[in-house]
């Protein structure tokens, strides 16, 4: 029987099985994890689900992603249904929600648009009840963002608040 010669540098080891095989497995069922992770959401990208209020004046459902990763847009819809005539509908929006994010836009435009008691405040006037306003909010998450921000957006009716709701939204690098 001939004997078996192997190139330079090669020794009979490296044609021998490895040891550890499971090693492998485990590395391939954890990048099999993560990537289902990915898909299912966990870091970001998924579906908005709604958060509601329901109060006895009016409700407020808002969706806005919870998880979402540095330098991406978003859209938030707010929707507020008026369960008792509000005299002027107004959308307040905690500064710190917003903070290192930039608005590119807003619709319906509100028809007065101001700063007060730490909110950017959007006043789109009466709503009757039964009555439905829905806004549409698409942003960008700034570079600076990290880790995630916190804050509430609440329906007023003019100086009262009629429905609130916080949100903490979760940003990934």
């Amino acid at each position: 029987m001939a004997q078996l010669t192997y190139p330079d540098g090669i020794d009979p080891a490296h044609a021998e099985p490895r040891s550890g095989g499971w090693r492998r497995w485990i590395v391939v069922l954890l990048l099999a994890a993560i990537m289902l992770a990915a898909l299912l959401g966990a870091f970001g990208g998924g579906k908005a689900r709604p958060v509601i209020a329901t109060r006895e004046a009016a409700q407020l459902e808002v969706r806005t992603p919870r998880v979402i990763r540095n330098g991406m847009f978003f859209e938030t819809q707010i929707r507020v249904t008026a369960r008792a005539p509000i005299a002027k509908a107004v959308i307040a929006v905690d500064a710190g929600l917003w903070r290192d994010m930039t608005i590119n836009t807003m619709f319906p435009a509100p028809s007065e648009e101001s700063f007060k008691d730490g909110a950017f405040r959007f006043d789109y006037g009466p709503l009757k009840s039964g009555e439905t306003l829905t806004v549409k909010i698409d942003g960008q998450i700034n570079p600076p963002l990290f880790a995630g921000t916190d804050g509430k957006i609440a329906v007023l009716d003019g100086e009262h608040e009629l429905a609130a709701l916080p949100l903490a939204i979760t940003v990934l690098p």
